[in-house]
Order: C-alpha cells, then structure tokens, then sequence
C-alpha cells in the first residue's frame, strides 16, 4: 500500500500523516508499515535544536496510525464515516532514540479487534533494533458522534 492508498483510508494529513508505506497486512491479524523519518520533520526544529531526536508521542502516533490502518480493513469500516480514535496507551517504552534519515519499521500485532475497543501489541524498529514498544487500544466512532456540538 502506498502513500496515496493510505491517504484514501486515513484522515490524517502533513504534518502528522506519520505512515509512508504498507509493507504487509493480515486481516484481523497483523500489519507492517513504514515512516521514513526526515530531517524536514517540523518536530526537529524544536526537539531539540543541534541535536534532533524523534519524539515518543510521534512514534506511538505513526504506530497508532498503522493500526488504525488495520482496524479499518479487517473490520471494513467505511472510509469516511468513521474515526479511529486512541482509547489507551499502556506499556509504552523506549528503547533507542530515533534520529533523522532513520527507517521506522512499525509492527503491530492484533490482541483482540472490535469496533468497540482493539487492543494491539505494537514494535517500532530501526535497523532490526526495537526502538519502541506500546499496548494500543483503539475505538471506531461515527464521525457524528465525536463532531463537536456547541451547547
């Protein structure tokens, strides 16, 4: 699947479209994705100057986005009608900074996998180096139903 596919499924868009490719998805089991993490991330400027690193919330992010990826295949979600939202993070650590020109291999085995609440076990790689690791938990909303409603 390639950044135009992805596009088509996921709302996100720059600066926090955090998935370049699918490298490799089961339904209802598992996916592989990529994020190539440049040097022109708009993070970098401030995190932190002279000596960039990735932020954790952004790699969980791009996992959560893999995820969402998923979710909304195996469960076919209709694209635009609903949101993958993060419900939960648990067990998140890291291992290994993640710096500009590296490769993010995001892997993300399926725990359980309703539209109510998934649960995935989440990997975040370098070089074949874990970098990441996260619990992630994930609900499917109508887009209805998270639209803000002024009182």
């Amino acid at each position: 699947m390639d950044a135009r596919q992805i596009m088509e499924i996921l709302p996100h868009r720059y600066p926090l479209l955090l998935v370049d490719k699918i490298l490799h998805m089961e339904l209802g089991k598992r996916i592989v994705g990529v994020k190539n993490v440049s040097v022109n991330e708009p993070y970098f400027q401030g995190h932190f100057p002279g000596f960039p690193l990735m932020p954790g919330v952004y790699i969980l992010e791009a996992m959560a986005q893999v995820g969402g990826i998923l979710m909304i295949k195996s469960l076919d979600l209709q694209v635009g009608k609903y949101a993958v939202v993060f419900a939960g993070i648990d067990e998140a650590r890291f291992k290994k900074p993640v710096f500009p020109g590296d490769q993010l291999l995001l892997e993300l085995e399926v725990i359980s996998l309703k539209k109510t609440l998934s649960k995935m076990k989440g990997v975040a790689k370098v070089n074949g180096q874990v970098v990441a690791e996260a619990v992630l938990y994930a609900a499917a909303r109508e887009l209805s139903e998270i639209t803000r409603k002024d009182s």
